[in-house]
């Protein structure tokens, strides 16, 4: 089945995701004369950088998410189908959907980046990675539930390895969630249980290359690990993981018993990337010409995790929110300058600056020339945050619930959703065994309905 279009004889732009890319270049189109189709297969836009603080219960998922309709509701031009895209037909000017497809005249494809466990595909089930609020809801439930589980265990050893947890790579999604976690252990949840200490919890993070935030000068990596230091975070680097299971990872021959293991190591361009016959690099992305389109397609502009394009002085744009937010409207920008009958502008990214926050009042900052960490870097995140919330709901949702935190370090966000697995194995089935006297002690017997007067 075809999608139909809306209105004729304009030109048909489709961007493929709601990002910060997409979502961009489809609001710098809103008084250009084209028809725009926005195709994203969640009807949200997540504000990826703070996925961490649902992760760890500060702040709730509709905080950080805003429907792609209410964002485009005063655009008449625009359109929003709810629906993935499978491939990407270049010669007949096509997406494709299991259920259809669409024609377009200009696309900007802005469909992201997943997870990349080099090859270890077997460790998504039980380390997951943070792209997604689905993901983000699935690493609290873990977190909580780890310590519901060292409440109710009586072995130290298994407790221990509830109560430890193991986040693979310091970067900043790796060391956001440490120090996040550290935080929620030592402050949230410490006087809410009976039979553990929370703030006794281990939190181990792993990285493999020399120093922690290795994207930073290595001033600022050495003030990440010092203020993840000051938050209990044991940090490793230098140190790869060989193996990953539900009992705890593997670093060569030395094992860490962990039940709750966190990824935050590696990301992979999305498979649309490969349907558009483009040259990739070792990542997946798409070596765009200098103008961010597709080599051999002009037609098409790749942007935002996607795109692999090196700036003037020889380092790759990085694969960061200014930098989408930039590619999208550079995009949007060409094309009104292709319908004007003016040539294409080549894509310059302009470096505002580096932040990354690890824990309360804690956090770096890379302005270039000045650089800050402690305190005022962690100012500078809130400030620059807030700033890139879309919508005011959200900013002031976040910003009152940052207030509360830090003033009561409380982290309402803390539920449990769907059905609860067992936690425990029962190691203690022959002890109940020879207990059992006349039915004294009865195990899995259904629990007789609740009874009501008349």
């Amino acid at each position: 089945m075809a999608y139909g279009n809306q209105g004729h004889g304009m030109e048909h732009v489709v961007i493929i995701g709601a990002g910060f890319g997409g979502l961009y270049a489809a609001r710098a189109l809103r008084r250009e004369p084209v028809r725009v189709t926005v195709i994203d297969r969640h009807n949200h836009h997540t504000f990826q950088p703070l996925l961490y603080q649902v992760a760890t219960a500060g702040l709730s998922a509709s905080d950080i998410a805003t429907p792609i309709r209410h964002v485009l509701r005063k655009q008449k031009n625009t359109r929003v189908i709810l629906a993935e895209v499978k491939a990407i037909d270049p010669v007949h000017k096509r997406v494709i959907f299991e259920d259809g497809e669409l024609g377009y005249d200009k696309l900007i494809v802005a469909a992201g980046a997943s997870h990349s466990y080099f090859g270890n595909d077997a460790w998504e089930a039980v380390a997951p990675g943070l792209k997604t609020v689905e993901d983000a809801l699935e690493i609290r439930r873990r977190v909580l539930l780890a310590f519901e589980a060292a409440e109710r265990e009586q072995d130290p050893a298994r407790r221990s390895a509830w109560m430890t947890f193991v986040v693979v790579g310091a970067g900043p999604t790796g060391v956001e969630l440490a120090g996040a976690l550290s935080e929620l252990a030592r402050h949230t949840l410490v006087r809410e249980f009976r039979h553990i200490d929370p703030s006794k919890a281990r939190i181990l993070l792993l990285e493999g290359a020399g120093q922690v935030l290795p994207s930073y000068v290595p001033e600022l990596g050495e003030k990440a690990r010092q203020q993840l230091a000051a938050l209990n975070v044991e940090v490793r680097t230098n140190c790869r993981v060989t193996d990953i299971d539900e009992e705890g990872v593997s670093i060569g021959d030395k094992r860490i018993e962990a039940r709750t293991v966190l990824w935050g190591a590696g990301v992979a361009a999305s498979p649309l990337a490969r349907t558009l016959g483009a040259p990739l690099d070792r990542a997946g992305r798409v070596l765009v010409a200098p103008d961010l389109t597709v080599p051999g397609h002009e037609d098409i502009y790749v942007i935002g995790d996607l795109a692999s394009l090196k700036q003037e002085d020889g380092t790759p744009v990085p694969g960061v929110a200014p930098a989408a937010i930039q590619g999208g409207r550079h995009a949007a920008r060409c094309i009104a300058r292709t319908l004007r009958g003016l040539p294409r502008l080549p894509f310059r990214y302009n470096d505002r600056g580096s932040l990354s926050t690890i824990g309360r009042a804690a956090a770096v900052a890379d302005f270039g020339r000045l650089k800050l960490s402690g305190f005022l870097a962690w100012l500078a995140w809130l400030f620059v945050h807030i700033l890139f919330l879309i919508g005011f709901r959200n900013r002031f949702l976040v910003l009152f619930s940052w207030a509360l935190s830090y003033v009561t370090y409380e982290r309402a966000s803390r539920l449990i959703t769907g059905a609860v697995p067992p936690l425990l194995e029962d190691h203690r089935a022959p002890e109940l065994e020879a207990r059992m006297d006349g039915g004294a002690v009865r195990r899995h017997q259904p629990m007789e309905p609740a009874r009501t007067r008349a």
